[in-house]
């Protein structure tokens, strides 16, 4: 269902000019959107318009041991760049003087990667991504207090691989040499601050990662935090912090010339990539939920409590100010979706080329071959393991001699919205409010099947926003209450938000899906759990 309310389209417009005189209603925000395969230049209007956009193909990482995943961080400054100077190039751009309406700059960023800084603040050695599985084996004990604590709550295992997984202790412990020489630790998002305003600011909306920070509190941790007893950072190697919306600076000389964003135009804080979804989908409240179908899929909900998704899980910082974002996450989540198209799907890649169609109708087809259930093929998506379940691994049960590559396919989009299912079930009941609404966002949105079967598993109905670029879009909303053209991120998100197509539960589909979630998926974990914990004590993987 497309969107074309007048009336509703005639209120945003009333919105957005509130706080604007006539000469800022053509203003346009830039946002720097660096995710793990892509860095995005998006410049985006006031009603939430994208009206140009340069985005440049990243290489991921690279692998110097297996489980290692790296990247130069000069590499990633020097696409930001490029990306940013070939869209000043593009003749739209050009020829509607889009360069010189800019009014202000945001940045979102991929979560938890970590870069290490010398006193002249150039970078010690490639950035540590967060998709890196390395271990540390910390030596320094913790305080008796704090050991006495975690293991009368039950916690003692999460904290060691907090401790474990923590990029810093890594370093610490095997390249002691770099960590003496680290004046600064900085995420990403950090960095990128640093080398376009020159200051050594974050936002906190960004942070996410292993680092001494307060969740609940939203400001880095008090000086008696277990957390400074966990990690080898000192304060002095963090930056200040600012909230969403306010300002980091403003764009130097060289960040200009290197850029070609005008010298002085504004930053501005927005948050990492995750939250900036949530924002740039319209879910404000705990009632709607976003469901991100990229390279992990998550689903959050945004509260201005601080409601932790699991147990001893903190949500992490919202893309609004002093707000939550409950957030329960599948790691590798649509990478599964992307390790089967370049494993099985290179005849709907060629095809596709050769039409002049995207790849995703072709595997949308495949999808269609197969009738929902998948035939009573299941698949439970832990590709990695996460927090609550260190020794997951993932599993397709139910094969016989009629399953073929489309049934594979069909039972990982629906394997991932089960796993979403339960999460949203987690949530409900954490947050004492239902979830009544779905956005669905990222690379995995542009599939009508994907959301067909999402909003019949999950009985709800599933919308699809009007752009595909939602983290950017969110953090243009920052940029945007941040600059005052509105009044409130209520009024920002009417204005700059919408729904582009909605999916309706098929309810014969419904009563089929309830039945193989409530009598197998739920089952599924508990039921392979001592089976997965005999192949890590014989494999010793996943570590």
């Amino acid at each position: 269902m497309i969107n074309t309310s007048s009336s509703k389209n005639a209120s945003k417009k009333n919105a957005v000019n509130k706080n604007q005189n006539s000469d800022s209603r053509d203003d346009l925000i830039l946002t720097i959107d660096n995710g793990t395969q892509s860095v995005r230049a998006l410049l985006f209007d006031l009603h939430g318009n994208l009206v140009a956009k340069n985005r440049i193909e990243l290489e991921a990482y690279f692998s110097a041991n297996p489980g290692w995943a790296e990247q130069s961080a000069d590499y990633f400054w020097q696409m930001l760049g490029e990306c940013c100077q070939q869209l000043w190039q593009q003749n739209e751009v050009i020829n509607k003087g889009y360069r010189e309406k800019v009014s202000a700059v945001t940045i979102t960023t991929q979560r938890g990667t970590v870069i290490n800084l010398d006193k002249n603040a150039k970078p010690l050695r490639p950035a540590i991504l967060w998709l890196d599985q390395r271990l540390s084996k910390p030596t320094q004990v913790m305080p008796w207090y704090w050991r006495l604590a975690f293991s009368l709550i039950g916690q003692s295992n999460v904290i060691d691989y907090f401790r474990r997984k923590a990029q810093a202790n890594w370093l610490a412990q095997y390249q002691p040499e770099v960590w003496q020489k680290t004046d600064k630790f900085l995420l990403l998002s950090g960095f990128f601050t640093h080398k376009l305003t020159g200051q050594f600011k974050d936002s906190i909306g960004s942070i996410v990662g292993y680092l001494p920070f307060d969740y609940k509190k939203q400001a880095w941790a008090k000086a008696w935090d277990w957390k400074w007893h966990a990690l080898p950072v000192k304060r002095s190697m963090l930056p200040t912090l600012v909230k969403p919306g306010e300002k980091l600076g403003h764009i130097t000389a060289a960040a200009a010339k290197h850029t070609g964003i005008p010298v002085g135009t504004s930053l501005i804080a927005s948050a990492s990539d995750k939250a900036c979804e949530v924002l740039g989908s319209g879910c404000i409240s705990p009632e709607t939920a976003s469901l991100s179908y990229g390279t992990t899929a998550t689903i959050n909900t945004n509260n201005v409590n601080y409601v932790e998704p699991q147990a001893f899980i903190p949500p992490y910082p919202s893309a609004i100010p002093d707000n939550f974002n409950s957030e329960v996450m599948i790691y590798r989540g649509f990478w599964m979706v992307n390790w089967f198209k370049q494993e099985f799907g290179q005849n709907e890649i060629d095809k596709a080329q050769v039409l002049g169609v995207s790849a995703e109708s072709l595997f949308d087809q495949l999808v269609a071959q197969v009738p929902p259930g998948s035939m009573g093929l299941m698949l439970q998506p832990y590709w990695s393991p996460g927090l609550k379940n260190l020794e997951a691994k993932g599993a397709i049960i139910g094969f016989g001699d009629v399953h073929t590559r489309a049934h594979i396919y069909r039972s990982i989009l629906e394997g991932l919205a089960y796993a979403l299912r339960e999460g949203k079930e987690s949530l409900e009941k954490r947050q004492k409010c239902k979830i009544t609404r779905l956005i669905v966002s990222g690379g995995g949105s542009q599939s009508d099947a994907a959301l067909q079967l999402t909003a019949d598993i999950f009985n709800l109905p599933a919308h699809r926003p009007h752009t595909f670029e939602t983290s950017g879009l969110g953090a243009a909303i920052n940029a945007a209450v941040g600059q005052g053209y509105f009044d409130s991120y209520q009024q920002a998100t009417a204005a700059m938000t919408r729904i582009e197509q909605s999916f309706l539960p098929n309810q014969t589909n419904v009563q089929l899906y309830n039945k193989l979630y409530q009598q197998v998926y739920r089952k599924m974990y508990r039921q392979l759990k001592p089976i997965y914990q005999s192949i890590k004590k014989i494999t010793g993987y996943p570590e």
